[in-house]
């Protein structure tokens, strides 16, 4: 089984932030609402192929992630190197995305609270740019909406977020990683 988790913060006034990208991407990827309450989240589980996911929304804003993470992570007894996190990254120009393993939070507080609660940093991340407003103040900026030229972009690149979740089930974190972070 593989763990997809989308980070993000719940409630209308964090919807389509720049600290909500990995909740866009996997609404974005299942195209639907059936969304279930448990592990201090929102979970959906599919299949790729014949590989079972769980794909989750912590609802315990973002500095708390880790809760979420450790209990499906804990329930399913789900192996880190077969967790793939979808973030927002500050350090990274939008319009560009990097795949990374086994690394630090880089400031992360999701990503943070992730590494304590599990205890390891060994999984996998989808990291996607959201740039760095130099001028403005941080958590402003990050809980600020996307521009509409960003948010096409977004739009634009779903297809190929999907495409990266997929070979990560299907293939695993190396060849993913050879295969899109030329493309990011």
């Amino acid at each position: 089984m593989k763990l997809i988790v989308g980070l993000g913060n719940p409630g209308k006034e964090y919807e389509m932030t720049r600290h909500n990208v990995g909740f866009m991407v996997l609404d974005a990827y299942l195209n639907n609402n059936d969304w279930k309450k448990k592990f201090d989240g929102l979970y959906q589980m599919g299949k790729i192929n014949e590989e079972k996911v769980l794909f989750l929304k912590p609802q315990t804003f973002m500095n708390l992630s880790g809760n979420s993470v450790l209990k499906a992570v804990q329930f399913y007894n789900i192996k880190p190197e077969d967790i793939l996190i979808i973030q927002d990254d500050m350090d990274l120009p939008f319009e560009k995305f990097k795949l990374k393993n086994n690394s630090s939070s880089g400031g992360h507080n999701g990503i943070k609270s992730i590494i304590n609660s599990l205890n390891t940093q060994s999984f996998g991340r989808l990291k996607i740019g959201i740039s760095h407003d130099q001028n403005g103040d941080t958590i402003n900026y990050v809980l600020g909406k996307f521009s509409k030229k960003e948010q096409q972009y977004l739009n634009d690149n779903m297809a190929l977020f999907g495409e990266i979740i997929e070979s990560f089930v299907l293939n695993g974190f190396d060849k993913t990683i050879s295969k899109y972070n030329s493309r990011g």
